[in-house]
């Protein structure tokens, strides 16, 4: 768990990490430099999730380096903001850079919007919490907590 008092707003109480994998996580089917070993950092405080439509191909591949198997996902936005409400939304924070990632932040209790190599949704914009310039940025965002603290008091 990872527990962030951000003045001016309610304790976050996160226990779930949500991520898009094709443009957040990786770049045409392939992880990106240091996110292994970032999320390998955080899985030891959060339980990892990861929801894609396998655009690549190469997902199975993924699993095998990350040693956790993503859910495929078909309907996009819709499955995506579901798939947070049932792990109770409130304990989630969601990561990705799709606009298909929009209605998944607007159901967790933290998100943050990737600005990566394929670019940044508007609509991933305009519900994102916080917005980075890296996967690398967002996860050190949770692995360092004080920086979210001094990102959203109020």
């Amino acid at each position: 768990m990872i527990e962030i008092d951000i003045p001016g707003k309610e304790v976050l109480r996160l226990e779930h990490a949500v991520f898009d994998v094709n443009g957040t996580l990786a770049l045409d089917g392939e992880l990106l430099p240091g996110v292994a070993e970032r999320l390998a950092a955080l899985g030891q405080r959060l339980t990892l999730h990861m929801l894609t439509a396998d655009t690549h191909g190469r997902q199975a591949a993924i699993d095998a380096v990350l040693g956790f198997r993503a859910t495929i996902v078909s309907r996009g936005s819709v499955e995506k903001a579901a798939y947070v409400l049932s792990l109770g939304g409130q304990g989630v924070v969601a990561i990705g850079n799709g606009a298909n990632d929009a209605h998944m932040f607007q159901a967790a209790a933290l998100s943050i919007a990737v600005l990566g190599p394929e670019g940044l949704a508007f609509d991933a914009i305009k519900s994102a919490d916080v917005i980075t310039g890296s996967i690398l940025d967002a996860l050190d965002l949770l692995l360092k907590p004080d920086r979210l603290r001094a990102t959203l008091r109020r």
